[in-house]
């Protein structure tokens, strides 16, 4: 049973207060047909609304099957209208993007009723009002009648106690008129049908109660209810919901309705992810051609190992160029400033002892290792014209001759795996030279010069591989005179010395295609048994005798320096010293990562075992050439990567402004359509779900418009590319980026609507349903 007890209702504004109702009370049958007539304006849909629960009285009290409504919560409201209430509009109220089958299952879906469930049911109240065969037109598809009788379709859907009827004939012909008022006749045999009607005719045919109301007061009823009637029980009803699949239906219906301003608006809203995957893409692609780079070149590049290092970190660079000193002082003094250069110089200690660890290594991360002595080779040659020359192996101090590495396991080495063998054979275990050439078979004049065939006309293989280099040894090319040694300058005599070492070219390599970095210039480089041989033979020479016995400079008769002790002048003799660099060749990437962390462990060993350990002095710095390019040319990368980014980024606000403004024009656009799902039983925070739900698939779009896009846009930029710098498919865009770019969009676009969305929701129903 329903009944409204001393309800009053006042709208107020700033300067006026007006009552609606005023002190009304009436009890309702379960099931009659009450029409309820007064003229415009004296309270009569004021009072079909608070009886639905769309608008709340200001005082007094709606009871329901027994209960008081006045501590009822929003969420109370909503699962009222859904269950108890159902609406007939003037104007119909169907939601225009939906087909006449979904606006009147709406009602159950708000109720979580399953779909099966729901498509069945709305069939059935459909065959009752006799528009089965309508159930997939959409509203402007329809008659008005055939639209009214939706209305009352979708009103029943629920099985409601009431059916509220507002002016249901009012926009209808009389024939029409009359089958909609047959209609609901028919339905007040088992509901309470409560009807607005201006028109006292249909009221006295159909109705069996009339209630007259003036000035929101009661003024007549002719058939009322003293409540004596057995109550019915309450019953608790199902909380409504509405999900966010249903929320997308909605949405996707009404922006499918205006398909050019979705569709332009989510390529507006691509435009800021098609610049972002563009600069993703170039950028993924250029970092994996570096990654690519490092792990065929650059990681094989050696890690080196020398007696100075150069050390480069933050806090030096600090305090290079910062001090607290003032620019440009007027005092008449100078500071001092402690130079910093002198700081970043390691020197390395290493001892025989870091070699005994180096020797444990597990060598199958290595391709190749090359322990260089600080030995200078004496080399003389002989021309194709009989003419006699010192080589000079040295350029300004630094060997031009390599020392081959020495392979340290029985997989192929650092030469097997960048280098082609084009002519002869390399044998580690003799003594022996291998020249490099060019990807052209080009090598230096200078190079031909230590052969001795510089200006030869024509040169080939078989001339190189012939050539005999003598490597003189110190008794024989020093000569000593009292306690100073001087050079012999019989070249011949010295070429044709039986204690010289004889060496040729044994193999003529050449840089594989795939190395371009080595396919470039020529070289020299030697077996490490060559310098084993020249050392044994050097270490017990008459001048490396005296070096050891002598405080000084023998060569030069001068102290020892900083840069040149008495060490380093015995290794350059020729004496059997320790190794004055150390190159360990990566086999692979992963392989160069174990490498550096077992020379990491060499220095935490260090400080874990012994106590007279110095950090500053005995640990041992090593240089990895490859990671500072790669993290250099990474770091450049990276940062160009953000700034594009950031830029490209702008469009993005823009494009999330943009969308805050488009879902509020579709909040106004839709405002009846508020209304309507309000009067249903939607709570307000589903009017907010279907406008999240709307931003979600303009964003989603927008989000797949742009990768779609950019990605179509990698073809011809690589095209570009590829014909600027010879670097094929360059931009590769990430899937992770792509999918990424994609949520980043519809994150946006659901921020840039949540304002309106949440507009919306605070909509009120009456007044959203009043909306034109």
């Amino acid at each position: 049973m329903l009944e409204l007890k001393n309800i009053s209702k006042t709208y107020k504004t700033i300067n006026l207060e007006q009552t609606a109702l005023n002190n009304v009370s009436l009890k309702f049958r379960q099931n009659e047909f009450v029409s309820i007539l007064g003229p415009s304006g004296s309270g009569k849909t004021t009072l079909l609304n608070i009886v639905g629960g769309l608008d709340k009285y200001t005082s007094g009290d709606l009871i329901i099957n027994g209960i008081s409504t006045k501590k009822y919560t929003d969420r109370d409201w909503d699962t009222y209208r859904n269950h108890r209430i159902g609406f007939v509009f003037q104007s119909y109220n169907l939601i225009p993007h939906q087909t006449a089958l979904a606006n009147v299952e709406m009602a159950l879906t708000l109720s979580g009723v399953s779909k099966i469930e729901r498509k069945k049911r709305a069939i059935e109240v459909l065959k009752k009002v006799g528009l089965e065969k309508h159930m997939n037109k959409r509203p402007n598809q329809m008659s008005g009648g055939q639209m009214q009788r939706i209305a009352i379709a979708r009103a029943l859907i629920n099985n409601p106690d009431i059916l509220l009827a507002d002016e249901p004939t009012g926009a209808l012909d009389s024939e029409t008129s009359i089958q909609i008022m047959d209609l609901l006749k028919e339905i007040a045999k088992e509901k309470l049908v409560i009807m607005v009607t201006h028109n006292p005719d249909l009221a006295s045919q159909y109705s069996n109660r009339i209630i007259k109301i003036l000035d929101g007061k009661i003024i007549d009823d002719t058939n009322p209810f003293d409540g004596k009637e057995e109550e019915k029980v309450a019953e608790n009803d199902k909380k409504t919901a509405m999900s966010f699949k249903m929320a997308l239906t909605l949405s996707l219906n009404n922006l499918l309705t205006k398909k050019g301003r979705t569709i332009l608006t989510a390529f507006a809203g691509s435009i800021g992810i098609i610049g972002i995957a563009l600069i993703l893409s170039l950028s993924n692609g250029f970092k994996v051609e570096i990654d690519q780079f490092e792990k065929k070149s650059l990681s094989k590049a050696p890690i080196t190992i020398t007696t100075q290092s150069m050390m480069m970190n933050d806090s030096m660079m600090d305090n290079i160029n910062h001090n607290e000193l003032e620019k440009y002082p007027s005092t008449k003094e100078v500071y001092i400033k402690e130079n910093e250069l002198t700081k970043m110089i390691h020197q390395n200690k290493i001892t025989k002892s870091f070699i005994d660890y180096l020797e444990k290594i597990d060598k199958t991360n290595l391709s190749g290792i090359a322990y260089e002595r600080g030995t200078n080779l004496i080399v003389i040659n002989k021309d194709y014209k009989n003419g006699y020359n010192l080589v000079n192996t040295l350029n300004m101090g630094i060997k031009k001759w390599t020392l081959l590495p020495n392979n340290p396991n029985d997989e192929a080495g650092v030469l097997d795996t960048m280098y082609d063998i084009i002519a002869g054979s390399i044998n580690e275990k003799e003594p022996g030279l291998i020249l490099q050439v060019d990807s052209k078979n080009q090598i230096y004049d200078t190079d031909l010069e230590i052969l001795g065939l510089q200006n030869k006309e024509k040169v080939t293989f078989e001339d190189i591989m012939n050539q005999e280099l003598k490597i003189i040894l110190n008794d024989n090319y020093y000569i000593q005179s009292g306690d100073l040694f001087y050079p012999n300058q019989d070249l011949e005599a010295l070429y044709k010395s039986e204690n010289s070492i004889t060496v040729k070219v044994q193999a003529i390599i050449r840089g594989k295609k795939e190395e371009e970095m080595l396919t470039n210039g020529s070289g020299f480089a030697y077996t490490n048994a060559l310098t084993e041989l020249v050392v044994e033979k050097n270490k017990n020479s008459n001048i490396v005798k005296m070096q050891k016995e002598k405080d000084y400079n023998i060569l030069t008769n001068q102290p020892f320096e900083q840069n040149s002790t008495k060490e380093d002048i015995l290794g350059y003799l020729g004496d059997d010293t320790i190794p004055v660099a150390i190159y360990l060749y990566p086999k692979d990437f992963d392989s160069k990562v174990q490498i550096i962390d077992y020379l990491n462990h060499y220095n935490e060993g260090k400080k874990l075992y012994l106590y007279y350990y110095n950090p500053e002095k005995d640990r041992i710095e090593y240089e990895d050439m490859a990671s500072m390019i790669s993290s250099l040319s990474g770091n450049i990368m990276d940062a160009i990567t953000v700034v594009l980014v950031a830029f490209s980024s702008i469009s993005l606000v823009v494009s999330s402004i943009m969308i805050g403004i488009i879902t509020y024009i579709s909040v106004l656009e839709r405002t009846r359509e508020i209304g309507i799902l309000r009067a249903l039983g939607a709570r307000a925070k589903d009017i907010k779900r279907v406008f999240n739900a709307e931003t979600f698939l303009i964003g989603l779009v927008a989000g797949l418009i742009g990768i779609g896009i950019a990605y179509a846009l990698t073809f011809p930029v690589n095209l570009i590319i590829e014909n600027l710098s010879g670097l094929p498919n360059v931009a590769k865009l990430n899937m992770m980026h792509a999918i990424t770019l994609v949520m980043i969009s519809v994150g946006l676009t659901v921020i840039g609507g949540y304002i309106p969305a949440r507009y919306a929701s605070k909509k009120d129903p009456v007044v959203a349903l009043r909306t034109e």
